[in-house]
């Protein structure tokens, strides 16, 4: 029998609680023939197995081989999301050594439901565009996705008293949706001086109103998947007690699907892949045992667990495409002097800054762990980003002399900045730091197995800074940062820039972002579509496997092109439409 090897480990684990439909073992379920078995149990997999079973007539067997988060705190509290990394709660990839780069290596945890950090943004109504173009299908355009968008969405108001009229806008926003969206949970000192200088820059600084209306260019109010002062992902939305109950749903938790073996054949011979094999996780002694969908696999394993098949598919595992970041710092003085603080490396600044620095009580942080647990109120509800900025280029740089310009569009963004005010895992004075994520890899990376053992981690290659646009774009954001935070408004901040990025010098800047750019954790691309007809991409419109019968991809793998936003809501779009899809074909 033909067999398709996997590869790698699914990607994602679920944070659900104990019912009799969440299993470790495919004997404590009811005997049954499923309908559909969805590989993987991450953003897009919870979202398909939700809605394939509003249909009681079909039967959802979900495979994910991570645990059940029950009780497990970091997966609950917003402030402590990031505890989740570099634990068993995530699969610690991590690429080839990168020769321009130093011959470093990456750390690749794609985002999933584990450790997402909870920034919702949308992206530019040209991305989507775009992928209608290269398409050839208008129903992934912006016009035909916002629908999808808006059905994931629960806008809900934050855990404080805030009057948040003027702060969004709620004509882009929908109140019944599955995963909650939120503005920031808990205020900041900074974030008025974040509107301020946003006025007095103006330009590519201007105020937005709301960067998720399909024109993110701007500075914004941050919006969160987090909801009732808890962090909100498509585990607790779409595989919510109410839907566990439902007979027709079955996750199997702690296997992995080693195979997908050849079934049979389709009309005009082509190959049939319905079954799935798999064990027990990070077992390999384990019984290998098989089951077979009546109708159709759908991967959601994520762009680095997904592009595994190998059929007659050369667009398979390229197309790697990532969001390179980088930390700039700005230390903060108060009154000239520069104060520090002993607490939790999670937790975030009160709003009176000033009597926050100088109390520097180490009794806070489980302070402020008793209010959230009591009231889901206090810092630990947020994750002390409130505010983004969203620019381009100016349309005069040099660097379109060299290289044309690889976003989709001039309403798209290039790159991202997070303002962020951020307690160090040690005690030196606080900072100001921005994150910036450049969102033009031009030249995309791959993913290939690295031997025919299931458990040995994948070769990855993210294709970090191949492109001089990316060069000169990082320089050049980390001189509009410096405009920024040179604005009126910060003067009483007395802030200073920290090494390496205190220069002007390009060579200097480009050591400096040698040593520091990392992995944005958004990889895409890897099984992306393309027209029915077209001999590249791994994937039609509809999702399906080309050359292949009952295969289907729904999840991040599928973008011809990255989204210039983290990739959380494009995802839950995807994975919306991708179920609709095929309930449509199964009626």
């Amino acid at each position: 029998m033909n067999h398709i090897p996997l590869g790698v480990t699914l990607l994602v684990s679920l944070a659900l609680p104990a019912f009799a439909t969440i299993q470790d073992s495919i004997t404590k379920f009811p005997k049954t023939d499923y309908d559909f078995i969805v590989v993987g149990g991450g953003q897009a997999g919870c979202v398909v197995a939700n809605r394939l079973t509003e249909n009681p007539r079909f039967n959802v067997l979900v495979i994910e081989a991570g645990p059940s988060h029950e009780g497990v705190l970091d997966a609950q509290v917003p402030g402590f999301v990031f505890n989740l990394s570099n634990t068993t709660y995530e699969y610690n990839y991590t690429s080839v050594a990168t020769p321009h780069l130093n011959n470093r290596v990456f750390p690749n945890s794609p985002s999933n439901q584990t450790i997402d950090g909870m920034f919702y943004t949308r992206g530019s109504s040209s991305d989507y565009d775009r992928w209608a173009t290269v398409t050839g299908d208008s129903n992934w355009s912006w016009k035909k996705l916002f629908p999808y968008i808006l059905k994931h969405e629960r806008w809900v108001e934050p855990n404080r008293d805030v009057d948040t009229a003027g702060m969004y806008n709620p004509k882009v926003h929908n109140t019944k949706g599955m995963t909650f969206v939120s503005l920031t949970n808990f205020p900041d000192d900074s974030d008025a001086k974040v509107r301020q200088a946003a006025d007095e820059i103006g330009g590519d600084f201007r105020w937005n109103l709301d960067y998720n209306s399909g024109d993110p260019l701007g500075v914004g109010w941050g919006q969160y998947t987090i909801g009732n002062g808890e962090r909100s992902s498509a585990a607790t939305a779409y595989l919510a007690p109410r839907y566990l109950k439902r007979k027709n749903l079955h996750v199997l938790i702690n296997h992995r699907v080693t195979k997908l073996l050849q079934t049979g054949h389709g009309g005009g011979h082509v190959p049939t892949f319905r079954t799935v094999a798999f064990q027990e996780e990070m077992n390999p002694s384990a019984p290998i045992q098989k089951i077979t969908a009546r109708k159709e696999v759908i991967l959601s394993a994520g762009a680095i667990g997904t592009p595994q098949p190998k059929v007659d598919l050369p667009s398979v595992g390229k197309n790697l495409t990532e969001h390179p970041a980088i930390a700039v710092s700005w230390k903060l003085g108060i009154n000239g002097t520069f104060n520090s603080y002993v607490g939790h490396a999670s937790c975030a600044p009160r709003t009176n800054l000033g009597s926050f620095l100088s109390s520097a009580d180490p009794t806070l942080p489980e302070k402020w762990f008793q209010e959230w647990q009591n009231s889901r109120t206090g810092p630990l509800t947020h994750i002390r980003t409130h505010s983004a900025a969203f620019i381009r280029l100016p349309d005069d740089s040099p660097i379109y002399n060299q290289h044309p310009d690889p976003s989709s569009g001039r309403s798209t963004p290039q790159f991202e900045i997070p303002i962020t005010l951020r307690i160090p895992l040690v005690f030196p004075p606080l900072y100001f730091q921005w994150a910036t994520k450049s969102f033009l890899l031009v030249t995309g990376g791959w993913v290939k197995l690295a031997s025919t053992n299931v458990y040995d981690q994948p070769l990855i290659d993210v294709g970090m800074l191949k492109s001089e646009f990316d060069w000169y774009g990082l320089r050049e954001t980390i001189r509009a940062s410096k405009r920024f935070f040179s604005a009126p408004a910060w003067e009483s901040y007395q802030l200073t820039l920290e090494p390496p990025f205190n220069t002007d010098v390009d060579e200097e800047l480009n050591e400096a972002i040698k040593a520091a750019v990392s992995s944005g954790a958004h990889p895409v691309g890897t099984a992306s579509m393309s027209p029915k007809n077209a001999q590249w991409g791994v994937v039609d419109p509809d999702l399906r496997v080309k050359k292949v019968k009952g295969l289907r991809i729904v999840d991040a793998s599928i973008m011809p092109f990255i989204v210039s936003a983290h990739t959380q809501a494009a995802v839950y779009a995807i994975a919306e439409r991708g179920s609709d899809l095929i309930k449509h074909v199964w009626k």
